[in-house]
């Protein structure tokens, strides 16, 4: 494409000149367009050395906005909407941006353009393993918030915002599921300034303030989180038989299972529905006065009592097994082992 026509392109330039004048980034285009058959779906990636507020690559992505020409119909947004920036830690004597660093985008390039699904501020996405592959590194996720050196632009060819994402550790992940994503983040600036992902960080969690900042943003916010996705996941309602009826049954991944307690507690505990998913169930928990359940469309309608979301707040964990309830008996969850699987399919771990 000619440069006269990359009004997109230089749109997200120009914002970035503004940080770092006429600094010349480090570029690593794609030879070969995905839509013609290559491997990488994002046009470009450049990155700038930063040195405030500490010294990082400030790498930003081209290609989930429109860089060229107008093609969707959506008048408001360019593209996808959003393009993503990536601050990663640099050593004084580094002259390039890490490969790791790169690839991560290119993937994120991947999963929106075959899945559709696009990131907002606030959202977080598991990697279930080093975000480097290979690294010996407690971050094993991704968080997503607005760059703080980036405001929102508007272009010829709609809105783009800038989101920067940010590595996170397992237990950093919980919390943002359990309370608030941008919660945490601010909470941790201390740990992580400027959100300047470092392989070599210990959890933010390890420091006292902040892990008591997150139980009393629980205690006060309850949790952001209205939609969790399950691995392993069903419904059976009771059955009537001769002589007594048989217990509805909710089955649920030992790897979520102890997140869904916490998540009682931040949501139907405080007033708020919480509706958990899989590729081919989904059950709508809501807050209720008595426990009873119902089938409403394609989801399932499980209204619980404070008394049964206290007692399986407590109750469940990471662990197979049935969970029997002193507080209703018309329930059973029953927790089922999760199999985490690499990218060809295989088995490489198993939680429960």
């Amino acid at each position: 494409m000619s440069e006269d026509v990359a009004v997109g392109w230089d749109a997200i330039e120009e914002q970035m000149k503004r940080l770092y004048g006429e600094q010349v980034p480090k570029h690593y285009g794609t030879s070969l367009p995905y839509q013609l058959g290559g491997n990488d779906p994002l046009d470009g990636l450049s990155a700038y050395k930063a040195t405030h507020p500490v010294p990082h690559w400030h790498i930003v992505t081209f290609g989930f906005s429109e860089l060229y020409t107008k093609e969707s119909e959506n008048m408001m947004y360019s593209g996808y909407g959003f393009e993503l920036t990536f601050r990663v830690a640099r050593q004084e004597d580094e002259e390039e941006p890490p490969m790791w660093a790169l690839n991560l985008l290119q993937n994120m390039g991947r999963y929106v353009f075959n899945s559709g699904n696009i990131f907002v501020g606030g959202d977080y996405l598991d990697a279930n393993g080093p975000i480097c592959l290979g690294a010996d590194t407690l971050l094993t996720a991704l968080a997503f918030t607005e760059d703080p050196g980036l405001p929102p632009i508007h272009t010829a060819n709609g809105r783009v915002e800038f989101l920067q994402m940010v590595g996170i550790s397992g237990d950093e992940l919980e919390a943002m599921k359990t309370w608030s994503t941008v919660g945490l983040l601010e909470a941790g600036q201390s740990v992580i300034p400027g959100y300047v992902t470092d392989l070599s960080r210990d959890s933010m969690l390890q420091i006292p303030a902040v892990a008591e900042a997150v139980e009393q943003g629980i205690e006060r916010d309850g949790s952001n989180t209205g939609f969790l996705f399950v691995d392993e996941l069903g419904f059976e309602p009771g059955k009537k038989k001769l002589f007594r009826k048989t217990p509805a049954k909710l089955t649920l991944g030992a790897k979520q299972a102890e997140t869904v307690g916490k998540l009682l507690r931040g949501r139907l505990l405080k007033g708020k529905d919480l509706t958990l998913a899989s590729r081919d169930c989904q059950i709508i928990l809501e807050p209720a006065e008595a426990t009873s359940y119902e089938k409403g469309g394609e989801a399932f309608q499980v209204h619980l009592s404070d008394a049964v979301s206290t007692e399986l707040s407590q109750k469940l964990q990471a662990k197979e097994g049935a969970v029997q309830l002193s507080s209703y008996d018309g329930l059973i969850i029953q927790v089922v082992k999760t199999y985490i699987k690499d990218q060809e399919g295989n088995i490489v771990s198993t939680i429960g």
